[in-house]
């Protein structure tokens, strides 16, 4: 029994060392360079780490139609600076309680070279007019990279009865 073992552990230890196709390390070979094609007529861009989208009965390829009103007032317009671009944080008030789905949506009139507009707006349903400004408070924030902010001197954002603007 001591000799079978020994011998083997002897067997296993010499194939292990050797590079020969008996070696169960060697048994897929060397890697190889492979060309690959990327297929970028469903996403546009050649990252292969973005799925290209596929046909789904959950999604539709229409665009989407967004029917937000503008917020009453803003109340904060906040410049949060980050590595390689900017968070535009907003906070407004509703003139009624309980609006959903709010976005800043950029005012292309009033949007020059050195100007970024925004317009900031709501999804707003039949709720009532005179309750705490906390459930009628709603924030929104957007990412602006260092390129979009590159000469940009005053961003504003407006909502239905005033504007913040924000300058360098």
């Amino acid at each position: 029994m001591k000799k079978s073992l020994t011998v083997l552990i002897v067997a296993g230890v010499v194939l292990a060392g050797c590079s020969s196709s008996w070696n169960p390390v060697n048994w897929f070979g060397q890697s190889e360079t492979v060309p690959t094609t990327i297929d970028t007529s469903a996403t546009g861009a050649s990252n292969p780490l973005i799925p290209a989208r596929r046909a789904s009965i959950f999604r539709s390829d229409a665009a989407e139609l967004y029917l937000g009103s503008r917020i009453e007032t803003i109340s904060e317009l906040l410049i949060e600076r980050r590595p390689g671009g900017a968070i535009i944080r907003v906070t407004g008030t509703a003139n009624r309680a309980g609006p959903f789905e709010v976005r800043l949506l950029p005012d292309e009139a009033e949007t020059d070279g050195d100007t970024l507009a925004y317009t900031m707006n709501a999804l707003q349903s039949a709720g009532p007019v005179n309750v705490d400004a906390d459930a009628r408070s709603v924030t929104a924030a957007i990412w602006l990279t260092d390129q979009e902010l590159f000469g940009i001197r005053e961003i504003r954002v407006a909502g239905r009865s005033n504007v913040l603007v924000s300058r360098r």
